[in-house]
């Protein structure tokens, strides 16, 4: 059952991250709000995984992760709950708007990008506790703590108010960029954990 869940949770993380991508680039906007509800959960069981493996000397790292996980999952399901729901079929004043519109660069956007950090510090410490045992270990332990380097980012930039000017629908292409270079960097992290679980025993 552990090595089910883990596999399964891997192969959402790939398919949800690649039809993120897929999404953007079709500007279809209920389309990536909706895999983005699916994508923390897969997570979760992912890292859950790799948290069952961690040794004794490396579970305070583990249950770190985990618990990011958890933090990372709450927002970004706030956030794109209410993009699917209150946003989409509510009519809101301009105020409302710039608060629980993604797209405007308020309030809701800076607890994705908070959300986001989140998850880069849980993979971080995932990737600290695990125990590389082969090449392909390696390469996925590497990935995971390196993309806990996007944490910082997704911390301060909102403190800048380098996102303001989205609100006036200058939101230019840099940020689609962004995502997709993400993307690019995380589809590997699932495949190579989807990997990882179909080749370990129960």
């Amino acid at each position: 059952m552990n090595r089910t869940v883990s596999m399964t949770g891997a192969a959402l993380v790939t398919i949800t991250v690649f039809l993120f991508a897929v999404f953007i680039l079709a500007n279809f906007n209920f389309g990536y709000f909706f895999v983005c509800m699916i994508l923390p959960v897969g997570y979760i069981m992912m890292a859950a995984g790799l948290h069952h493996e961690a040794g004794e000397k490396t579970k305070v790292a583990a249950n770190t992760g985990l618990a990011l996980a958890a933090v990372y999952a709450v927002l970004v399901l706030l956030v794109y709950f209410a993009q699917t729901t209150t946003v989409r079929l509510e009519t809101l004043n301009d105020q409302a708007a710039r608060v629980l519109d993604f797209g405007k660069g308020g309030l809701i956007f800076n607890y994705d990008l908070l959300g986001y950090g989140m998850m880069a510090l849980s993979t971080f410490f995932i990737g600290l506790s695990m125990k590389a045992e082969c090449k392909r270990d390696k390469w996925l332990k590497a990935l995971m703590m390196i993309h806990g380097a996007f944490f910082p980012g997704c911390f301060i930039m909102p403190m800048t108010g380098m996102f303001s000017h989205m609100g006036e629908g200058k939101s230019g292409n840099g940020g689609y960029m962004a995502l997709l270079f993400w993307c690019v960097y995380f589809i590997p992290i699932g495949v190579l954990a989807f990997l990882h679980f179909r080749d370990r025993k129960e």
